[in-house]
């Protein structure tokens, strides 16, 4: 598409741009992010060296190598039909709205302001958890460095309470919001500079662990060994793989901050779809290296996961920590690795706070939130600032149930993952049912193959939602008990509440802010 220039000259418009302005949204948002800088963004919130980090305890708990090995390419298959459905929608409506407003076109006109409304919920709480989960992780593994530093807990380390690491994860969101006050072109390189520091590394992780280790994991116990040993008092061997994909499952998500950053993005009706599916796909390849060569320094499953051991049970810390200090008398070079996790981990949320803030933005462009009128500004620099800050407190918030209780805390997370799933399966199950035979593709699409690739995406999540929710312990007590039904049944119940009483009233989904 072109428009009249100069008398000479024909100015080119952005597809995106275009697209948007059919969609009845004006330009209010810097388009200047390359198709890298989108896939950068959704890239460094996957981020292979966080969610692995973060839930290697649970990998090694439940099922060990064989079921990291293996079960990270069965999560790995099913999110990329997840994705792949995603992007043939994010090509049709590129808007930071994203999940919401699609579900908002494809559930129709009778439907749409309760999909809309539901999906937008789920969408951004499930970010709000996400980011409060990431920021809290570093805070933890800032804890874990300075105990290791300053010889561990079997050499009398320093241990930082719960009130330290609440105060470390407040610094953290503190920095995330004002990085994200800058202009977008700031965040676009810091965007790339966050994927090349995932891909490198992961890179220098899974050969300078192994390498270092004096012991290692044979062949055969990297790829074959199947942990039942859990002291959880679970012994099925289905039940413990199926319990284990929570690692893998949780680290590949948040991949929607591609849509949520169409706005932003040139030629969003492509390079959106190209950011989601180019993240998913890179992600597996890169996170199964890691899982393997990590896994070959694990020598002692039961010792990693002791609370006794020099990193206070942090089962990765104290390979990467045992594996230097075994070769070189001191675990320095394990700090190190730990370090370049933990950066991986701060660029993690980072970019999160940006996908959160763009949703926010939009979310509130349609009036859905309270006060939606202040968070739907934007600056001078054309930075959505309110919502940028209106995020990182959010989050906070959210943290502060871990000074009551970790189990409390764990249960709002579990939104990070069942949560965020459900907000992307709503618009996939509404494109294969109610819009299944009136959906217009975008230039990228599945063609034939796009119901039979959504169903399989939604039944996934449906999968997923169930196991994510059985007990994780027996006998179950108020201590073991898998309080993620409880979480996302909650918000499934504040959500509808909200909806018949008050906001079915006003809220009548997406809000064009074009006239004609």
């Amino acid at each position: 598409m072109v428009v009249a220039g100069t008398t000479n000259d024909v100015v080119p418009v952005d597809s995106g741009h275009a697209r948007l302005n059919e969609l009845g949204y004006k330009q209010e948002l810097k388009r200047d992010l390359s198709v890298v800088s989108n896939f950068a963004i959704s890239f460094s919130i996957i981020s292979i060296l966080t969610g692995v980090t973060t839930l290697y305890n649970n990998g090694l708990q439940f099922g060990g190598p064989a079921v990291m090995v293996y079960g990270w390419f069965i999560a790995g298959l099913f999110t990329m039909f997840v994705g792949l459905s995603m992007a043939e929608i994010c090509s049709s409506y590129p808007t930071s709205g994203g999940l919401y407003y699609w579900s908002a076109k494809l559930a129709g006109p009778s439907w749409a302001p309760f999909a809309s409304w539901l999906t937008g919920w789920f969408n951004i709480v499930g970010q709000w958890a996400v980011t409060a989960s990431v920021d809290f992780s570093l805070a933890q593994l800032i804890q874990v460095i300075i105990l290791l530093s300053t010889g561990g807990k079997n050499g009398g380390g320093y241990e930082a309470s719960k009130y330290v690491v609440i105060g470390f994860h407040g610094g953290i969101l503190l920095l995330h919001a004002i990085l994200n006050s800058l202009p977008i072109s700031l965040l676009s390189f810091l965007g790339q500079l966050a994927a090349a520091w995932n891909v490198a590394g992961v890179v220098v992780l899974m050969i300078a662990i192994p390498l270092a280790a004096k012991e290692k994991a044979s062949a055969e116990f990297v790829f074959t060994h199947f942990n039942t040993d859990n002291g959880n008092g679970i012994s099925s061997r289905p039940y413990i793989f199926l319990i284990g994909l929570l690692m893998s499952q949780y680290t590949l998500t948040g991949y929607d901050a591609s849509a949520h950053m169409t706005e932003e993005t040139k030629d969003a009706d492509t390079n959106g779809p190209k950011g989601i599916i180019s993240a998913i796909g890179i992600s597996i390849i890169f996170g199964w290296a890691y899982i393997i060569g990590i896994t070959f320094a694990v020598t002692d499953i039961p010792y990693l996961l002791s609370s006794e051991n020099d990193a206070g049970g942090y089962a990765i810390a104290q390979v990467f920590y045992q594996a230097f200090k075994s070769r070189y008398g001191n675990g320095i070079g394990g700090i190190i690795c730990l370090c370049i996790v933990a950066v991986a981990i701060f660029f993690c949320g980072m970019s999160s706070v940006t996908s959160n803030s763009r949703m926010a933005y939009a979310f509130s462009r349609d009036g859905a939130m309270p006060f939606s009128s202040v968070w739907h500004k934007v600056n001078q620099q054309e930075v959505p600032i309110n919502a940028v800050w209106m995020s990182t407190f959010i989050s906070f918030c959210m943290a502060l149930t871990s000074l009551g209780s970790l189990v409390a805390f764990e249960a709002m997370v579990s939104i990070a993952t069942i949560g965020l799933y459900i907000a992307y399966a709503l618009p996939i199950f509404f494109r294969v049912t109610l819009a299944r035979n009136s959906f217009i593709p975008g230039p990228f699409n599945l063609g034939r193959y796009g119901i039979l690739v959504g169903w399989i995406a939604v039944l996934w999540v449906i999968t997923i939602s169930v196991l994510f929710s059985l007990p994780v312990a027996f006998p179950i007590d108020t201590e073991n008990l898998n309080y993620t039904p409880v979480a996302v049944g909650g918000l499934l119940i504040l959500t509808v509440s909200s909806w018949i009483l008050r906001a079915r009233h006003w809220f009548t989904g997406p809000v064009t802010n074009i006239r004609n």
